[in-house]
């Protein structure tokens, strides 16, 4: 892979939906398709885990300690006022952010977050209001508080996607407890649908909560930390961490099983087996699973102007060998080839987020932390 730095390409400005940002001088590196730029917007983040891309191009990025900023500019603002407490133990803390779809008129954003009561720790999400000065949150308001909460203080899941009617599917991990993902009456190691205010959707498959609880939209997840539709055909899907092995892509049906911890590719960190195998009739097969583990942070599916050589492809935040894999599709959908790109070279890979111009957006998990942008490079195709 080809890598060369401070080569004053960065004197372009890259437009990121409609505000121009400031001249950075970017890495150029060859990827097997195209060749890109990567530019560092901004760094001194404190494990940053999401970003968002406001209407003017700024964006909204979330520290896991419990702080949310925005960058405008290559500026980073002060903590936003008005973020609930978190607990920022362990994987614990603040979360995914997403704008709702009429951000523009309302200003209501969603996150999520790890919180406490008497029991211990668990996933929270909340809807709130950004003020007009983007300095405080307003009527944040908690939509939805899984079950059960544990002293435990990993595996949170924690990611936000929106379907087209404004309901909210949420990914919950199982919190290191693995039979919980196989307790239908316990919201760890599942999908949860709710509607945009926390009430249950009518489409839910378990709405009457005779069943599973009535939020739960499927279940046997291990950690899924990443979650998104496909805009082409509105489908929805995982990616979630295995154990030593076995990390998954999943396609995402309601009120269906996705076997952890009964059926996993992966093992136990000691090296034991896991459930009763790879395979067991009623549990679905992820659509790919990686051995040796990637530690998958979010899952984008691309569609854009800026790199249609990517259309269609999965492209998978990496923390382990802190990297992004571009997943290539074939005609019916399978997987047929994987590409890592910038293996190492920039840190533990945690959200990957699609541009309005088609550029990548990437947040890197470290305690000096950072927001890139990867760009279509001056040379075109790799």
């Amino acid at each position: 892979m080809k890598r060369l730095r401070d080569l004053g390409f960065g004197i372009a400005l890259i437009v990121a939906g409609s505000l121009a940002s400031p001249i950075f001088a970017a890495d150029i590196v060859n990827t097997k398709k195209v060749e890109v730029q990567v530019e560092t917007i901004v760094d001194g983040l404190e494990h940053p885990w999401a970003v968002a891309v406001l209407p003017d191009g700024a964006y909204l990025v979330t520290e896991r300690p419990g702080r949310m900023r925005v960058i405008r500019d290559g500026k980073l603002s002060a903590p936003i006022a008005g973020v609930p407490k978190v607990s920022d133990r362990g994987q614990g803390g603040l979360f995914d952010v997403e704008l709702a779809p009429d951000f523009a008129t309302t200003r209501t954003i969603y996150f999520t977050a790890a919180t406490t009561n008497a029991e211990g720790s668990g996933t929270q999400a909340f809807s709130a209001s950004l003020s007009p000065d983007e300095t405080t949150l307003e009527n944040v308001k908690a939509i939805f508080t899984m079950k059960r909460f544990t002293s435990g203080n990993i595996q949170y899941g924690s990611r936000i996607a929106i379907a087209k009617d404004g309901s909210l599917f949420i990914s919950i991990g199982d919190r290191g407890d693995r039979d919980r993902a196989q307790d239908w009456h316990d919201d760890a190691g599942s999908i949860v649908h709710i509607n945009a205010d926390g009430s249950i959707p009518n489409d839910n498959p378990f709405k009457d909560g005779a069943k599973a609880l009535p939020e739960i939209w499927s279940k046997g997840h291990r950690n899924p930390q990443g979650i998104t539709f496909d805009a082409a055909d509105d489908k929805l899907y995982t990616v979630e961490h295995g154990a030593r092995g076995g990390d998954e892509i999943n396609g995402i049906e309601p009120g269906k099983n996705y076997g952890w911890p009964i059926i996993t590719y992966g093992r136990d960190y000691s090296g034991a087996e896991i459930g009763e195998g790879t395979a067991k009739e009623g549990l679905e097969q992820p659509l790919y699973y990686w051995d040796p583990s990637i530690a998958p942070g979010a899952l984008a599916i691309y569609h854009g102007k800026m790199f249609p050589e990517w259309n269609g492809d999965f492209l998978v935040a990496a923390l382990k060998f802190q990297l992004l894999s571009r997943m290539q599709r074939d005609d019916t959908g399978a997987f047929v080839a994987e590409e890592r790109m910038f293996d190492g070279s920039y840190g533990r890979m945690r959200d990957i987020v699609i541009a309005p111009n088609g550029a990548l957006l990437i947040v890197t998990d470290e305690d000096n932390g950072a927001l890139l942008r990867v760009s279509r490079g001056p040379g075109g195709n790799g």
